[in-house]
């Protein structure tokens, strides 16, 4: 079995050794890399070739946000999740935009931390649906009258189909719950996650959901 390939980035050496200890327990992960800052993040890429980068969030000369920016803008980019210390945070959001999978908090339980890691490289995101409605409120009450329209703009590329597979993803449903919802098959619902995808250019299903939001498809019609 191939190992999971982790680089760990935050500006606090204990941090780092801590996360290096309790990962490095496990026998399918493998701490390829340590950075001090968001700007040594590239180069270790390149040399390191990671599957996951866990990526705090604020660090002094180059922050996380922007490093994980210009990581999801690679064709070979590794999955990102974010370490912070707050549930919803503007910054958290930002970098959920930019392409992170998911994100950690800093004092979540060594085996969780372990577990988020082998989801995010399994290609599933690391938001629970408790903490996309955390997100979902927190956003609603940071997102501008322009980002709505834009975000319908781009969701009116979308099929019906695309549509509800895409408010399913929005509420937090796995595949299996999507397919028992929408009565079809888990295959299909891939596929059409996959199209969604590709169509609007995004990088992963948290990307999906934040869209759906967005563009105010989550919302009950007596919300809108």
């Amino acid at each position: 079995m191939t190992a999971i390939r982790v680089l760990l980035v935050d500006d606090d050496p204990l941090v780092r050794a801590g996360l290096s200890f309790m990962m490095g327990g496990a026998d399918d992960i493998e701490i390829v890399g340590e950075a001090a800052d968001g700007g040594e993040v590239e180069a270790l890429v390149d040399r390191t070739r990671p599957h996951v980068v866990l990526m705090d969030i604020r660090m002094p000369t180059v922050d996380g946000l922007t490093a994980t920016e210009s990581l999801r803008r690679r064709e070979d980019a590794p999955q990102v999740v974010v370490l912070t210390t707050f549930h919803a945070d503007e910054q958290v959001l930002r970098a959920l935009r930019a392409g992170a999978a998911g994100f950690v908090l800093k004092d979540t339980p060594p085996a969780e931390i372990v577990a988020a890691v082998r989801r995010v490289a399994a290609g599933d995101p690391v938001l629970s649906p408790t903490v996309t409605r955390q997100l979902m409120a927190h956003a609603a009450g940071t997102a501008a009258d322009t980002r709505r329209t834009r975000a319908r703009e781009r969701v009116a590329g979308l099929n019906d189909r695309e549509r509800e597979v895409a408010v399913a993803v929005g509420r937090g449903l796995a595949n299996a719950d999507i397919a028992a919802e929408l009565y079809m098959s888990v295959a299909t619902v891939k596929t059409h996650v996959s199209r969604i995808l590709a169509k609007l250019n995004l990088n992963n299903r948290v990307q999906i959901a934040l869209l759906a939001h967005d563009a105010g498809l989550l919302e009950e019609p007596g919300d809108r």
